[in-house]
């Protein structure tokens, strides 16, 4: 048992998926797991372990923000041995050419939060995907010929921004999309020598100002999970 997660030890498999939302955790569990039980309730932050095509698996939310994944990152690498790691999430677009429900494999994370600056001194660290899990989800999603777009991602600490064109700069160098979590989990999993990768599906455009509904979010993003539950 760590601070936030009340699991036993082996309760755990070396793969999680990682939600923000514990209710889409829960919708994984129940909606592709096999015979899954909930280790977690710690802050309602809902966790389940399953088997899937016969392979233990297991599925966490994590919460909104880099703060809140690392803590839990920190806690599955350190205290339960999770050696694979594989957010779940959604983003909002940058991008005109990439439309809501579109899937986007994070290759690395810009950011504007401070934690790797205080990190590293103020230096820049880039935190990038594992390639064998990023070469894995390619290769997974062409066989089920799921459309997906790969790229850098830009990690926010914030969602309610004072300047709304602000993502225009982002935008311009080619960042395909936003999200609270990636940076947070490549550079925990970096530290700690361990495998991660971003799946997001894209929920919200900051180009069109189209957007998914919170029920949508939780219960209705298949793509990317039939494509992260394949890497277990």
């Amino acid at each position: 048992m760590s601070i936030h997660i009340e699991a036993k030890h082996g309760d755990i498999a070396e793969t999680i998926l990682l939600p923000g939302d514990p209710l889409r955790a829960k919708w994984i569990a129940e909606t592709f797991f096999e015979n899954p039980f909930c280790f977690n309730k710690v802050r309602s932050m809902l966790g389940y372990t399953g088997t899937y095509n016969g392979k233990r698996i297991s599925v966490m939310g994590t919460g909104m923000g880099v703060p809140s994944i690392s803590i839990y990152a920190h806690e599955l690498i350190t205290e339960y041995d999770v050696k694979n790691l594989i957010r779940v999430g959604t983003s909002g677009s940058y991008q005109e050419y990439i439309k809501i429900r579109d899937i986007v494999l994070a290759m690395a994370a810009s950011s504007n939060s401070g934690v790797n600056e205080l990190r590293f001194s103020g230096a820049d660290y880039a935190p990038t995907a594992n390639f064998d899990l990023f070469q894995k989800a390619v290769e997974t999603a062409k066989e089920k010929q799921i459309p997906i777009k790969a790229g850098n991602v830009f990690t926010s600490d914030e969602f309610y921004a004072d300047d709304f064109e602000s993502y225009k700069k982002w935008s311009k160098f080619g960042v395909l999309c936003v999200d609270m979590e990636t940076a947070g989990l490549y550079t925990i999993a970096a530290k700690h020598n361990v495998k991660a990768l971003t799946i997001l599906t894209i929920s919200d455009s900051l180009v069109t100002g189209e957007r998914t509904t919170a029920r949508e979010r939780e219960t209705t993003f298949k793509d990317m999970v039939e494509i992260a539950i394949e890497l277990a």
